[in-house]
């Protein structure tokens, strides 16, 4: 006999087609809602916290035998936890999309604009910067694996044309994707910084003619391949005892080739990934130990 759940536009018991039996019996890893725009607050170090808006993508696992998953239920989960999105509820989070849709395996990812005032460097002039974040979260049985997301936009000039050109070399913008695994609270501030003091130059949202006189002399005098800005990073960031695992990606706009220049790397510490528990602490939450 095939289930049913109560229905209230006949006043009676409709089938509940997702339960039915799949004959194919194949498991999905990942099944759900993508891109659901919702208003969440991250911590910031100099005003206490900030509101943004999330773009939201909710999955869980389905198991070989069920035809398909309840859509409306991530929504409702979602509802449930809107006062109180943050890196130390994301695991009760996860724990109830796997009740809710009785799944063994459910994941959740947040990437939001995350907003800074930065000074330019001559006359202080200050002016907002935008960088994309993401927040992940997956909780398979009892463990919780916990990654954030940067995306910090940089100047690079290229050493290779520095070196063979008469005067002048080629600069650009790029961008430089960080993701990272950890053990106890950061600053995403602190992030952000560390990749922007990678490259050439930082890259600036209000510049006065004395502040451009600056950043352009300041990257000539730091040449970067996206080899070179990745090697940075990774130093650094193996540095950090607290980082476990990260990868670093970066990619140049190039002003006078028609394609992007790119690179990528990824690190394990060694004593290996460590995995979220209801206690863990990340930049939505603020809470140190």
């Amino acid at each position: 006999m095939e289930k049913t759940e109560t229905g209230s536009n006949q006043g009676g018991s409709m089938a509940d087609v997702q339960m039915q039996f799949d004959s194919r019996r194949i498991k999905i890893d990942q099944v759900g809602v993508k891109k659901i725009r919702y208003p969440i607050s991250v911590k910031d170090r100099n005003n206490g916290s900030q509101r943004t808006v999330a773009s939201v993508n909710m999955y869980v696992e389905l198991p070989h035998h069920h035809k398909g998953t309840h859509m409306s239920r991530f929504i409702e989960v979602l509802s449930v936890h809107r006062h109180s999105i943050a890196t130390s509820t994301i695991p009760s989070i996860l724990m109830d999309m796997k009740s809710r849709l009785q799944a063994e395996a459910a994941h959740l990812e947040l990437t939001f604009p995350f907003f800074m005032e930065k000074a330019a460097p001559v006359t202080g002039a200050l002016g907002l910067m935008e960088y994309s974040c993401t927040l992940a979260g997956s909780q398979s049985g009892e463990e919780t694996d916990l990654t954030v997301t940067v995306c910090v936009p940089v100047t690079t000039l290229c050493p290779c044309s520095k070196e063979i050109s008469s005067y002048g070399a080629h600069n650009q913008r790029g961008e430089v994707s960080v993701k990272v695994r950890y053990k106890q609270f950061f600053w995403m501030e602190d992030l952000i910084r560390l990749v922007e003091s990678s490259a050439s130059s930082e890259v600036y949202s209000l510049l006065k003619r004395a502040d451009e006189k600056h950043v352009t002399e300041a990257a000539y005098e730091n040449p970067r391949f996206v080899e070179d800005v990745v090697r940075e990073v990774a130093v650094k960031l193996m540095a950090d005892e607290n980082y476990t695992w990260f990868s670093v990606a970066a990619e140049n706009f190039e002003s006078i080739h028609n394609h992007s220049a790119y690179a990528f790397l990824e690190y394990q510490r060694p004593d290996g990934p460590i995995l979220m528990d209801s206690s863990d602490l990340g930049p939505l939450n603020g809470k140190k130990r």
